[in-house]
């Protein structure tokens, strides 16, 4: 494929449906970014020996018209001398000569065109790559969450919650029994301070007892229907 059929096709393309269609996108992002690159030192050493060429092409019609005014001026020296056939020989050399600057000065004109035509897609290629390398990153960046979110689904996938919170209720049931065994040892066993407090409680209890005695007794000494007749 030829250089400039080569970077056509590279500037042409439409990235976008590219990416679209590929099965790895990240894998051909980077397939295009380094045809890009490729293309990129192929087109600056084209663009290096078309300007060494250009150089080349200017000093051959300046040597030649050099010639062509020396020629002038031999064809002058013989005719002076009456040398007619030797003018005439100088002179076809000189015209010889201009002919061959013409056909460079062509070749010229073709080697700027290809130059311009190269620095123009140069940049529009440069700009490509830029947009490749941007969107790589994003697809890098995007395929990784990817990879990570699935990872996670996958772990999730494979554990039964249900199962889970089951074996957590039955855990903490087991807490449960623990901690009430621990209660029931403690049931009627009291310390000396409860058992002084049961005390003062009693001797509270005794003594509302006897007051209550006492008023029931005043009550019924008070009684009119419990005197003699």
């Amino acid at each position: 494929m030829g250089i400039f059929s080569r970077f056509t096709d590279i500037i042409n393309a439409n990235i976008n449906a590219i990416l679209d269609k590929a099965e790895d996108p990240e894998k051909m992002v980077r397939l295009i970014i380094q045809e890009m690159e490729e293309t990129l030192v192929e087109v600056r050493t084209q663009s290096a020996k078309l300007i060494a060429d250009k150089k080349e092409l200017g000093r051959r019609a300046q040597r030649l018209q050099s010639e062509a005014v020396d020629w002038e001026r031999k064809a002058e020296i013989a005719l002076s001398k009456g040398r007619e056939d030797l003018a005439r020989a100088a002179l076809k050399e000189k015209t010889e000569a201009i002919g061959a600057v013409t056909a460079i000065d062509l070749d010229l004109e073709q080697v700027d065109a290809n130059l311009a035509k190269l620095s123009g897609d140069v940049g529009q290629l440069q700009q490509k790559l830029v947009d490749a390398k941007a969107r790589q990153k994003a697809l890098v960046l995007r395929g990784k969450t990817a990879r990570s979110r699935m990872g996670v689904r996958r772990q999730l996938h494979g554990v039964d919650i249900d199962e889970a919170m089951s074996r957590f209720d039955r855990y903490e049931r087991k807490i449960d029994d623990l901690e009430g065994e621990v209660e029931a040892y403690d049931l009627g066993q009291q310390n000396l301070a409860d058992e002084i407090a049961d005390l003062e409680s009693d001797e509270r209890v005794d003594e509302e007892l006897a007051k209550l005695k006492a008023k029931l007794g005043q009550n019924a000494g008070s009684n009119p229907g419990s005197g003699d007749e």
